[in-house]
């Protein structure tokens, strides 16, 4: 019985000796983690299928792109090819997508800043999951002190830390 992921070499492995044997070679390749060995179900995942075949299809469809960008009309008719676009949309499709591009831009940031309360609103200090430091420790001295909870600091105990030019 062959492990779940065995080869068999197309090769055989010829013996000298005077009966003459030959052999197959195998090797075997064995996954502890594999679910799929012990199902018997084999073959590529289907994400890996739809790659393969976005990645052939992007190929494809740019080298006919540039071949009917670049070719010259001479050289299309002469091989049979007569019928199609424009060679105005071969600037202007490339042109209206970056334009849409850079406009989504724009206009993402643009609800960014409308979503956004102004620098005046308290919102922007204060929401339900503000925490005022607790002073509960204060009756404790010295060295015995523990680590304070995790708390806010208020917008003027900053600005005293920051702008306060008593020194």
């Amino acid at each position: 019985m062959e492990e779940p992921h065995s080869v068999n070499s197309p090769r055989t492995i010829l013996s000298f000796s005077k009966r003459g044997r030959t052999t197959t070679a195998s090797v075997s390749f064995v996954d502890p983690n594999d679910e799929k060995s012990n199902s018997g179900e084999h073959g590529p995942k289907p994400s890996e299928v739809y790659g393969f075949v976005g990645s052939i299809t992007t190929v494809v469809a740019t080298a006919i792109y540039l071949a009917w960008a670049y070719i010259p009309e001479p050289w299309l008719h002469s091989i049979g090819i007569f019928y199609y676009p424009s060679r105005y949309w071969a600037l202007a499709v490339p042109t209206y997508a970056m334009v849409i591009i850079v406009l989504a831009v724009i206009f993402y940031i643009g609800l960014n800043f409308m979503s956004t309360p102004p620098p005046t609103s308290l919102t922007t200090m204060f929401d339900e999951f503000s925490r005022e430091p607790s002073s509960f420790l204060s009756h404790m001295e010295g060295d015995e002190q523990p680590i304070e909870p995790i708390s806010d600091l208020g917008i003027d105990k900053i600005n005293v830390l920051m702008f306060d030019d008593a020194e």
